[in-house]
């Protein structure tokens, strides 16, 4: 079981270094070549709605990724924005959404989950344990 942490501050030119890492622990971990993209493209969507809500909200504490390759392949990205916030625009009803005029930041947090449930079949979003923010937790089979 190996675990790497990887914490950045909130700004969008890390995303890239994120997005790297987690590829080549995926890799490393077994994750089919197939899936890679798919790894790719969901840690960078992750990443960059937590450094949107961290940069919306003036929040100065890195971002945190967390990946673990113990049974299945595991990303976890949190920020630490307040939840109501994280929630963003899940909360409007579509004709609502339709409606808003909204930020870029606020579209990029809002639309953001729908890209990620295109990406992972195994997608959580939940409050952190402790403190304030969220936690994307994406998991991906490994082919050992």
């Amino acid at each position: 079981m190996a675990t790497v942490r990887l914490s950045f501050s909130p700004a969008p030119v890390h995303v890239r270094t994120a997005r790297l890492v987690g590829v080549a622990v995926a890799r490393r971990a077994g994750v089919r070549e197939g899936l890679l993209d798919e790894v790719r493209l969901a840690i960078g969507e992750a990443c960059t709605r937590a450094v949107a809500l961290h940069r919306q909200y003036g929040v100065a504490e890195p971002v945190l990724v967390e990946m673990n390759d113990s049974g299945a392949y595991t990303v976890r990205v949190v920020d630490r924005a307040p939840i109501e916030a994280s929630i963003g625009l899940t909360a409007l009803a579509p004709d609502e959404l339709a409606q808003e005029s909204l930020s870029e930041d606020a579209l990029t947090t809002g639309v953001g989950f729908a890209l990620l449930a295109g990406f992972v079949e195994d997608l959580q979003v939940r409050p952190v344990d402790e403190g304030i923010g969220t936690e994307v937790r994406m998991v991906w089979p490994v082919g050992r």
